[in-house]
């Protein structure tokens, strides 16, 4: 198995049937890894996508190409959002299932279908299932959101039965592929399939439309791989000079492990959070296509994710979820390369749970270098705290967890000690206070199990 990627940590893949995709993992070497032909042309092209947008156009799945103020003057480029947020299920993820669902046969459609999802998979899925009157089954993992779970129920009413199978996109799975096997239903793909591939590449096909020429970049979630190699294999059909980067989350980074390895690998995953972008394994198509067309793939910290979370909502008075902001947050690690140009960024989906913004603050705080964590040994006499408020804390710091347990048999006692700075340049002071006072501290790391358990 393989650890995670360090924020910041770029895979870069040149395109060309037969040519080498070079991987500069930092630190390390940067590793050349052989491309064999493009088996992935026999099986997805431009026409299935054209198809596939002609298959889509009755059920209104186009969405708008929204000009970004924010980000444009944030990074010096022409920044656009393409709002996936606004598909009637909040998300991309309808176009591929129903691309998929409405392809099969009428027999095939009456033996039912069944997918696995992260959550908005299963939207899509019940969605259209209740659209074409067709019966279905959506297994979710234990961790999904409950936003997601009662949107699937509230789109699907009968028709689709929801069960739980597993913590992880992977074991539930394993759940749909043994459900089908034993009912005979057709399992809809998440992202490795030519059809959910096509679905999901008429997006590219709008953005052209909607832009009248093919932006310079276009920046892509990736989790599975089906979103980016949709755009990928439509820009390829029509020529376009668009290069296209991938952004996976650090804690999640399937993707860029198996194009530094050369071939598809299982990794543990450190941080769900970015839950609609966590697989374990991408997908055997998805991942010869973005071997050979996605030029460029960047790890964005899941702190800068949810930094981008509040300025969406803040700012911009739209409502993402964290793989929806995936792509906007990977434009800091291409700035040098986007000043002057034109990019389009994929705003994928827009279900958030409100119970998750107490942690998406928590995360953008820790990130930003506005909130710290300490244990501090406290002399058991009176005045001690006083003391630390005194001689440790500047004027605009703010204490904002405090947990301590005295201890009668000991001189000292230990406390946890959250403090909050007005901004992240306050941190040295402080911790030059802290030195000063002669206390016993220990600052606890942002990648620390304590840490992480705090946040």
């Amino acid at each position: 198995m393989t650890a995670a990627t360090a924020p910041g940590t770029a895979v870069t893949a040149p395109a060309g049937p037969g040519t080498a995709v070079s991987v500069a993992a930092a630190p390390g070497p940067v590793v050349s890894v052989p491309v064999s032909g493009s088996v992935w042309r026999q099986q997805v092209g431009i026409a299935d996508v054209r198809a596939a947008a002609e298959r889509l156009a009755p059920v209104g799945v186009l969405t708008p190409l929204q000009h970004s103020p924010r980000l444009s003057e944030r990074t010096g480029a022409t920044v656009y959002l393409k709002r996936e947020d606004l598909q009637v299920v909040r998300s991309y993820k309808i176009r591929g299932a129903y691309n998929f669902i409405a392809g099969l046969s009428a027999e095939s459609l009456a033996a039912g279908v069944v997918c696995a999802s992260a959550g908005n998979h299963g939207q899509g899925v019940a969605w259209s299932c209740r659209h074409l009157g067709v019966r279905g089954a959506v297994f979710l993992p234990r961790r999904t959101p409950r936003q997601k779970v009662a949107r699937i129920r509230s789109l699907a009413g009968e028709l689709v039965e929801v069960r739980f199978a597993g913590d992880s996109f992977d074991d539930a799975n394993a759940a749909a592929a043994a459900y089908a096997a034993e009912r005979g239903a057709t399992v809809v793909p998440t992202f490795d399939h030519p059809a959910t591939v096509a679905g999901q590449g008429t997006i590219a096909l709008e953005v052209l439309e909607q832009l009248g020429r093919a932006p310079d970049v276009m920046t892509v979630p990736i989790g599975g791989g089906g979103l980016a190699s949709g755009i990928a294999v439509a820009l390829d059909g029509l020529g376009a000079p668009t290069e296209v980067v991938g952004a996976q989350p650090a804690g999640a980074p399937a993707m860029m492990r198996s194009l530094e390895a050369g071939h598809r690998v299982t990794i543990d995953i450190e941080d769900p959070f970015v839950d609609g972008a966590v697989v374990r394994t991408p997908g055997a198509l998805t991942f010869d296509v973005v071997r050979e067309l996605v030029p460029r793939l960047v790890a964005v910290a899941e702190g800068r994710v949810c930094t981008e979370l509040l300025d969406l909502y803040q700012i911009d008075g739209i409502v993402a979820e964290p793989a929806g902001a995936l792509a906007l947050a990977a434009l800091d690690d291409v700035a040098a390369e986007i000043v002057g140009r034109t990019v389009v960024c994929i705003l994928s989906g827009g279900n958030n749970d409100v119970a998750r913004y107490d942690e998406i603050i928590e995360r953008s705080l820790v990130h930003e270098g506005l909130k710290h964590y300490f244990v501090i040994g406290f002399p058991q006499r009176p005045g001690a705290l006083r003391r630390f408020l005194d001689e440790c804390l500047g004027p605009t710091d703010d204490i904002v967890l405090f947990e301590y347990i005295k201890k009668n048999d000991r001189e000292f006692g230990p406390a946890l000690v959250g403090i909050e700075l007005a901004t992240r340049t306050d941190l040295e002071p402080l911790l030059a206070r802290i030195a000063a006072s002669g206390l016993d501290v220990q600052r606890l790391p942002p990648d620390s199990p304590m840490a992480r358990l705090l946040v």
